[in-house]
């Protein structure tokens, strides 16, 4: 909660330093676009209730300006095309600043219309706060003025993640699983890109991409993983994806999530 809220002063930091037109006591709305319905809903839930807990904590005495902050959530579904429905509703009813994370496929949607509606609408412009989608082509071919990221991308993750990794002698083989959609592919891309450029000895020993929020029975991959002699499990899955895979590990005995716990790492990267 401590980290979240770090995030979330952030944001609330940067919507209170834009905002030359909101005097002291006065509300300036934060328009929350993430799967609140669905199979992630228990994740937008969570991280809606996230801001909204921040913005009262920095609200009013608690900040410089004295404006409020008031968090209002639009559910997206998690859909690209939800997310224009969301965004349009939002600046319909006055919201000048919009926050997302969950799934980069929306966050880029997301990006392209609010540039295209600042263009349509000088004055009136929205600011997009993103603290979690972590598609790397948001912060570069694709960066826009009116996007801010709170968050690494799944480059800079992997960075990361596999400096950590290249000192560890006891990982060997690693099986790489996730969900089949630009966020699970990219942090196989870069894992294995940047393993074998510091550890070429690691050998990735399996890789699986599955349906996003449709697989209800992981222990097929399991079994998989298992076969595999994996001593490393390398996942970006987030929400119900994640809880069903570690259900199906531990599951599958303790010797296979001990083998997870000390050597494997869950990213829950594109999801905050």
């Amino acid at each position: 909660m401590n980290y979240k809220l770090k995030i979330v002063a952030t944001a609330a930091v940067m919507a209170m330093a834009g905002t030359a037109f909101a005097q002291k006591g006065e509300t300036v709305k934060i328009a929350f676009m993430d799967p609140l319905s669905g199979p992630f809903a228990n994740v937008g839930q969570n991280q809606l209730k996230s801001w909204q807990f921040a913005a009262e904590k920095l609200s009013g005495s608690h900040n410089p300006a004295g404006v409020k902050f008031e968090v209002t959530g639009f559910d997206n579904k998690g859909s690209p095309q939800e997310s224009l429905n969301t965004l349009k509703a939002a600046a319909d009813q006055g919201f000048r600043y919009i926050t997302q994370g969950n799934g980069s496929g929306a966050g880029l949607a997301l990006e392209d219309a609010v540039a295209k509606y600042n263009d349509r609408n000088p004055g009136k412009e929205i600011i997009y706060l993103n603290y979690a989608a972590v598609d790397p082509s948001m912060t570069n071919e694709k960066c826009n003025y009116w996007h801010f990221r709170l968050d690494a991308d799944t480059s800079m993750k992997m960075e990361a993640l596999t400096s950590f990794k290249k000192d560890q002698p006891k990982v060997k083989k690693v099986y790489v699983i996730g969900q089949n959609y630009s966020h699970g592919q990219q942090v196989a891309k870069y894992f294995k890109e940047a393993i074998h450029r510091k550890r070429p000895d690691v050998q990735v020993v399996g890789e699986d991409l599955h349906p996003i929020g449709q697989v209800k029975d992981f222990s097929p991959y399991v079994a998989k993983i298992k076969q595999s002699g994996a001593d490393s499990v390398l996942t970006g899955n987030w929400g119900q994806d994640l809880t069903l895979l570690v259900k199906a590990m531990n599951d599958a005995g303790p010797d296979l999530l001990r083998t997870v716990r000390s050597a494997g790492y869950s990213l829950d990267a594109d999801a905050g």
